[in-house]
């Protein structure tokens, strides 16, 4: 019995560590937030509404987005499920977007990007070009 019990826990912990490292950088960061954390990010949340024939938001030659001190991620909550990407402004250097797509299902709020600066300049890419309404927070 001695010599189970420890072969037992090492197995029991290899499952717990595996099942922790492969939560996304999301769940991650979700797992950890404290609800009023997410209560203050989600209360300085600002509505959007990307027109038909569009895919960015905002409309190009309009001003960016900026992220604030209130959310360390960006986030997105649209009326319809929506494949999302955020797109990167830096000072210094062009434009650049995230190499894939994240699926934002209805009504629900979504982390686009994590561990994003305060400052950070971004605008959102919609795979599609329909209408899109909803509400953001960064």
């Amino acid at each position: 019995m001695t010599i189970r019990k420890p072969a037992t826990v090492a197995a029991v912990a290899t499952a717990l560590i595996s099942s922790y490292v492969a939560l996304s950088p999301a769940a991650h960061a979700a797992a950890h937030q404290s609800p009023s954390a997410a209560a203050s990010c989600y209360g300085s949340a600002h509505s959007y509404s990307k027109p038909a024939g569009s895919e960015w938001y905002p409309p190009l030659n309009s001003p960016n987005l900026k992220t604030t001190s209130a959310c360390s991620d960006i986030n997105i909550k649209s009326d319809t499920n929506r494949y999302i990407s955020v797109c990167f402004v830096p000072s210094s250097a062009p434009a650049y977007c995230q190499s894939s797509y994240t699926l934002v299902t209805a009504g629900q709020w979504k982390a686009i990007a994590t561990d994003v600066a305060s400052g950070t300049v971004f605008y959102f890419d919609f795979r599609s070009t329909a209408l899109s309404n909803g509400y953001w927070a960064a």
